[in-house]
This record gives C-alpha cells, structure tokens and sequence, in this order.
C-alpha cells in the first residue's frame, strides 16, 4: 500500500485564489513557553483557502451545507485522468470519450498542479463539461485548481454540479507526481454547521 498526500501545505505564503490577501491564512500563538508551560495556535482561514470541498450553499442560495456532505463520496474508489495537455479549460468533448461511468468519483490532473503561483489563466471546467459530468451522474470531481471554474460570470460549472441532486466537489488538490489510474480517495471535511465549504487533508490510496 502507498498513500500519495494530494493537498495543499497550509502557510501564510501559499497560493491562494486571485492572490487576495484576505484569503492567506493568518497564524497567531496564543500561548507559548515563554508564557507558560504549553503551546497553543489560533489560525484563521477562509473555507476556500488550499484543499477544501465546496457545499451548494457556496453558490446555491439556500442549498445544503457540509455538515450534509455524504461520506461515502470522501472515502472512495476514483479514477484519476490526465489531461495536462490541455491548455486552458476541459470541455464535453475532451472529456466524452474517458472512462467516465455513473457514481465514478473523477479526478482530473492538469498543468495546474505544477503551478507554485497562483495562475489568473488556471485550467478550469467549462459549462460544457460541467454539465456532461452531471449528466453522466457520477459521485464527485476533483480539481488540481482552487475552483472549478474561472470567467463564467453567471458560476454556470458550479451550479451545474452543486445545484439540484448534489455531486461532491473537491478543490486545489495536488498531482504533480500522481499517475492517471485507479485509487482509493481519503478526504474528509471538517463537521462545520452550516458553513459552505470546509478545508480537508486529502490522500490517494494505491493497492487498497
């Protein structure tokens, strides 16, 4: 058995999306041992800052929260795919002829995970793909960007896969050294009462 860490470090210097400071996680230590005799952190993080899944209330008005996040889309059987040879977004037609079935769990590997910066111009899932995905009525996608979509004014790829019967979304994961193949995906949120999305520590599984 090999475990491949697929997440972001959490540090006050990472990557975060569109480079807005506010995002940067921020560190203090409320305790120490020049204070006394244990050490103790504070952090203060958005929910969409590194790995994170995103619940429909993230761009669904009323929609479900994460506390609702169904587990068994977290520990599952995935399929990953490479497609870093695309430049700029993934479409239905790049994506009709994989191996896509319903309830796969599909994660897909582009040039964003050999960014260390932030790219305005991350590959991202367009409209089309989004909506060929819901179609297909797999479990979760996951994506190596910090949001699924980018310059579609109206989160059309969001809605498409948060709106209606809900598909699990995973964001900012990391696969530059993932191979495209078949893994047990271990990611799980935090239990946060009616918050829209909660960072997780995610992990593939080979040989499990």
């Amino acid at each position: 058995m090999k475990i491949y860490d697929i997440s972001m470090t959490i540090n006050k210097d990472m990557q975060v999306y569109k480079n807005i400071e506010a995002k940067k996680p921020t560190v203090s230590y409320t305790s120490d041992y020049t204070k006394g005799n244990y050490f103790e952190t504070k952090i203060f993080l958005d929910t969409h800052t590194g790995t994170h899944f995103d619940a429909p209330l993230h761009m669904v008005e009323g929609g479900a929260t994460i506390e609702s996040q169904d587990l068994y889309n977290c520990i599952t059987k995935c399929k990953v795919f490479d497609l870093s040879s695309l430049k700029e977004q993934i479409t239905a037609e790049d994506i009709k002829d994989l191996d896509i079935k319903e309830n796969d769990f599909v994660i897909f590997k582009t040039q964003n995970s050999y960014e260390d910066e932030f790219n305005s111009n991350f590959v991202f899932i367009e409209k089309t793909a989004a909506k060929y995905l819901k179609d297909k009525k797999i479990k979760g996608i996951g994506v190596d960007a910090l949001s699924v979509e980018r310059s579609q004014p109206e989160h059309e790829s969001h809605i498409a896969l948060l709106g209606g019967e809900w598909t699990t979304v995973l964001e900012g994961l990391r696969l530059k050294d993932i191979k495209a193949g078949e893994y047990t995906l271990i990611a799980l949120p935090l239990k946060l009462q009616g918050i829209e999305g909660s960072p997780t520590r995610a992990v593939l599984v080979d040989n499990i």
